[in-house]
């Protein structure tokens, strides 16, 4: 835009030469100038002109008294109209009550009008002079009130903006709210039934699953507040959660190990530095990462890899390819991968699953060791 508007001012300088220089050419003044320059000295002028009008738009106050001063030796120069529009399009508005006489009073000066003084030899001059001031400030009270109502829209655009992503902020709270108090209600009810299952029956096959059921639903429980708390961060206190010890990776992989699949677990670094949200969101990828090798890649190694180190946290999960093809029911469509997506998110880090080059599948997650769940 600013290249475009450095074309038209040159292209508008350029005509007003090209104008003035046919009329020294073939219109010469009389004798009774105030200097009597003669044709090469006003093309001269002529040029000089030019080259000053091409700034206008960028310093139309100093354009304008340099194409005044420049009248004196060439009188009733249209360099002068043009640059006091520009004055009153471009410029401040208190300085044409300074510039509009200047201009005039340079070409009276420049053409003797004091000799043989009549008012009717000036009044084209003067009528000239005040249409273009006129024709200068309604461009400039134009474009001024344009830019103001363009930055008004855009000020009302912004404030719209934020009020919107408040009132989603608002909601987002409010329907973390509602699903921590109803879904812990039912999580609840059932951990208590589970644990009531374990005490009253005399099954032992019956107590353990009650009680893994139980486990399952205290962990369901941390991990749903957590999650809370994270969609609360900034805006409420964050919910006081079960901590996830830093040893649980061991039990996943444990887990792993009963069911079949060949685990095996790399830890690298203090595991017991991250902040307890970030651990459970370590252990909630390495969760679903060993479910996925299990339902899709059976019979496949796996190797678990965790180093802590630099205030960040970085997990990766590599398979190998399938020794036998994965059940119909097990075939996912990635939601899972998703939901891991955004819950690392949540806690500022970053996940990245794909293909291996030998047919496998990886899994690689960046956390940071501390992301506050709360207000500050």
């Amino acid at each position: 835009m600013d290249r475009r508007r450095w074309a038209f001012d040159l292209a508008v300088a350029a005509l007003t030469g090209v104008f003035m220089t046919g009329i020294v050419l073939f219109f010469p003044r009389q004798i009774g100038t105030l200097l009597d320059l003669g044709t090469p000295a006003l093309l001269a002028v002529v040029a000089l002109s030019t080259a000053v009008l091409v700034f206008r738009r960028r310093a139309p106050v100093l354009v304008t008294a340099v194409v005044a001063l420049l009248s004196v030796p060439f009188p009733g120069s249209w360099f002068g109209y043009v640059a006091l529009y520009s004055a009153g399009a471009y410029g401040r508005r208190w300085t044409l009550w300074l510039l509009a006489p200047l201009v005039v009073a340079a070409s009276f000066v420049g053409d003797r009008g004091w000799v043989g003084f009549r008012f009717n030899d000036h009044a084209f001059l003067l009528f000239v002079a005040s249409l273009v001031t006129l024709a200068g400030l309604y461009v400039g009270t134009r474009r001024e009130a344009i830019a103001g109502a363009v930055e008004r829209a855009e000020r009302a655009e912004r404030e719209q903006d934020l009020l919107a992503e408040q009132a989603r902020a608002d909601e987002r709270v409010r329907l973390a709210g509602e699903m921590h108090d109803v879904v812990t209600h039912r999580i609840n009810l059932m951990v208590l039934q589970a644990g009531a299952l374990g005490v009253d029956s005399d099954d032992p096959a019956v107590r353990d699953a009650a009680e893994d059921l139980r486990r399952a639903g205290v962990q369901a429980l941390a991990e749903l507040r957590d999650l809370v708390g994270v969609l609360r961060a900034g805006r409420t206190a964050g919910s006081a959660t079960a901590d996830v010890p830093a040893d649980e990776l061991d039990g996943l992989v444990d887990e792993s190990r009963q069911v079949g699949v060949d685990v095996a677990l790399e830890v690298t670094g203090d595991p017991t530095g991250p902040a307890p949200t970030v651990r459970r969101t370590l252990h909630r990828v390495v969760q679903e990462s060993l479910t996925n090798a299990r339902k899709h890649a059976p019979g496949a190694a796996v190797r678990v890899a965790v180093r802590h180190e630099d205030g960040r946290v970085s997990a990766t999960i590599t398979n190998g390819p399938a020794d036998a093809p994965a059940a119909r029911d097990t075939t996912g469509g990635g939601v899972g991968l998703d939901g891991l997506r955004r819950r690392v998110g949540l806690v500022g880090g970053t996940l990245a699953a794909g293909p291996t080059d030998d047919g496998g599948f990886r899994v690689a997650a960046d956390l940071p060791d501390y992301v506050p769940t709360g207000a500050a």
